[in-house]
């Protein structure tokens, strides 16, 4: 059983009977649906996961005058479903995680995540987001959205990066997998310096992975998931998966630098294939350089820097 269908489950079952009784003329203005930390969200729980923030629940999301008028009733309504369900529960819950499920504002959910209380409106807002908290917003299942408020912010965030913050990401990201891989891992192991040789091998695999996540349009998660998430999706996911596993599992150096180079060689070809690079380079760097001279934005554009 996944958090996501238990919770799904929950709602039809017992959460949607509940809001007609105690908030009935509100039923068509209530989203409904689980969304945002842990592993349910994402859908990568399991047996392990079932020890803290995992059960039977749901989220209510409300404008900010409905969360003012019925709030507290739905809430004490809610509080008092059953806690057990299907064979599962009571629902654990960490110290400080409290509102996962329940009753919430909707831009004070966005808000918490986002740092704003409105969809970001340029590229300076959409570059300030952390990358995992938009993964965060973006995750899970609406059950129910009758008014469309909270989905509308939501699909907003799923439309993904405006094409020049993706730009700028790209080429960042290109910029710190040649740093990471293609110069410093190499450079480490011949000064024996096997803490940062380890250091950049596992700095060029997240930014590997956060690279095909931009490829594809998605936003990167947590470092827990990222290898996990990678594999679903359809542009290299699956080859960079299990060329990561395969390069995290060698102990012949010799080996890793060959994979290391490989999986550059790969996203170089994605990147031509896409039309971002016109570049015969063999150096992830040259080809940041020329991703990032598409930027419209000039005053982005001005920005040859690294970004998260």
């Amino acid at each position: 059983m996944k958090g996501l269908d238990l919770a799904e489950a929950y709602y039809q079952t017992h959460g949607a009977p509940m809001i007609k009784r105690s908030a009935r003329a509100y039923t068509d203005r209530i989203a409904v649906g689980l969304v945002g930390p842990g592993s349910e969200c994402f859908g990568f729980d399991d047996e392990i996961s079932r020890d803290h923030d995992w059960g039977p629940g749901f989220c209510m999301w409300l404008t900010a005058e409905d969360y003012g008028n019925i709030r507290t009733i739905l809430q004490e309504a809610y509080e008092k479903l059953p806690k057990a369900f299907m064979g599962f529960g009571p629902r654990s819950v960490s110290p400080g995680e409290e509102g996962r499920v329940g009753v919430c504002e909707i831009k004070t959910f966005y808000r918490t995540y986002t740092g704003f209380d409105h969809a970001p409106a340029d590229l300076g807002e959409w570059l300030s987001i952390p990358e995992q908290s938009l993964a965060l917003c973006t995750n899970g299942k609406i059950f129910a959205d009758t008014l469309g408020v909270f989905s509308q912010w939501r699909e907003a965030l799923i439309g993904f990066y405006p094409e020049d913050v993706r730009l700028k990401k790209i080429s960042s990201r290109c910029m710190t997998i040649a740093q990471a891989g293609q110069y410093n891992f190499d450079r480490s192991l011949k000064r024996n310096e096997r803490f940062a040789a380890h250091y950049a091998e596992a700095q060029f695999c997240a930014d590997v992975i956060s690279l095909v996540f931009l490829l594809n349009r998605r936003y990167t998660p947590f470092y827990k998931w990222m290898h996990r998430a990678v594999k679903e999706l359809p542009i290299l996911g699956e080859t960079i998966h299990t060329m990561i596993a395969d390069l995290i599992a060698r102990t012949d150096y010799d080996k890793k630098r060959l994979i290391i180079e490989e999986i550059c060689s790969i996203l170089i070809k994605e990147l031509i294939n896409e039309g971002l690079s016109d570049l015969t380079s063999d150096f992830l760097l040259d080809h940041a350089h020329c991703i990032h001279g598409k930027i419209q934005d000039s005053r982005l554009r001005e920005r040859f820097s690294v970004i998260n």
